[in-house]
């Protein structure tokens, strides 16, 4: 994309007046005191083989049907490998200086993660809430500069206990999320099915790069001042992560988010950090549940699995990467 057919209603999306600004924040609050003061419902819906979205699906139906309000993010990384093996392209995953391991993204792999991501698996997902009579709208996060930010064309990575740079990456970091998309969307009775990629900034153009799905569900709630429900396979995050009996239930102060913190390793690491992101953002809350359960975003609304609250956070907390 060129600089003549470009950012400019990109960015007047992703930088609102105040006026707008104002606006949209009049109507979340109008929605909230129609809806007995309850924030929306934004669901991350994982990507591994073993988490199964049929039960999600139906019980955000049975939400929706409800009156409650509710935007799905979903992943996908384990589709998104299957195909590249398919095609004989190795998946390339890196370990940053923090211990975060996250996908290196090339120009061939991006190709594959946007025809997965934003093609099948977004619109097989919203199929199956729209046979479950949900009035889903599948988005990808370029979509109406739903999602965007800086790309990052390099990354730091360790590599045999070394720090290097390694370039060539197509991903980004959200730093805006088109709230005023969502809100109408909402306010017309819509459930948003939302995918990434994100639309990256790179110079005078923007391109569609990839962003983490957990992360990306942060941002959305956050801009949204929205409950997060993040699903995965396993019941919440563990204080032994091999000990299924040692269940974090909640975590309300910030000496409890930095024993999470502690906690979490390998995938959940980021689930942590996401959570942290979104509170930061203007979340209420983040719960992390088993997607596996017959209802599992209300069981997770309702105290199953790991709840952090806001006021766990830190009076100036920061986020390691």
């Amino acid at each position: 994309m060129t600089e003549h057919d470009s950012p400019t209603p990109t960015r007047r999306c992703q930088h609102h007046s105040a006026d707008h600004s104002q606006t949209h924040t009049d109507t979340r609050q109008r929605r909230l005191r129609a809806d007995g003061g309850q924030p929306p419902v934004v669901v991350k819906i994982g990507g591994a083989k073993a988490v199964d979205p049929e039960g999600a699906v139906g019980d955000i139906a049975a939400l929706v049907e409800s009156g409650r309000e509710v935007v799905v993010v979903h992943g996908g990384s384990t589709a998104v490998d299957d195909t590249l093996e398919r095609m004989d392209i190795e998946p390339t995953y890196v370990e940053t200086p923090g211990g975060v391991t996250g996908r290196f993204t090339d120009e061939e792999t991006m190709e594959v993660f946007a025809m997965v991501m934003a093609g099948k698996l977004n619109t097989e997902l919203t199929t199956l809430f729209r046979n479950a009579g949900v009035d889903a709208v599948g988005l990808s996060g370029v979509d109406g500069g739903l999602l965007s930010g800086p790309r990052k064309s390099a990354v730091r990575v360790l590599e045999d206990g070394k720090k290097k740079i390694k370039r060539g990456d197509h991903s980004g970091k959200i730093t805006d999320v088109n709230s005023e998309l969502l809100d109408t969307l909402l306010d017309d009775g819509y459930t948003p099915v939302v995918s990434v990629p994100m639309l990256g900034e790179d110079d005078d153009e923007v391109l569609p790069v990839n962003a983490d799905a957990d992360r990306s569900a942060a941002a959305v709630a956050g801009a949204l001042g929205a409950e997060l429900v993040v699903l995965t396979d396993v019941d919440g995050i563990y204080a032994d992560p091999d000990d299924p009996e040692t269940l974090i239930e909640s975590a309300a102060t910030p000496e409890e988010l930095e024993a999470v913190k502690d906690a979490a390793e390998g995938f959940m690491r980021k689930k942590v950090m996401a959570a942290t992101e979104a509170l930061e953002g203007g979340a209420t809350a983040v719960h992390v549940g088993d997607a596996n359960r017959d209802a599992p975003v209300t069981d997770a609304l309702n105290g199953a699995g790991t709840k952090i609250e806001a006021s766990a956070l830190a009076d100036n907390g920061e986020i390691t990467q």
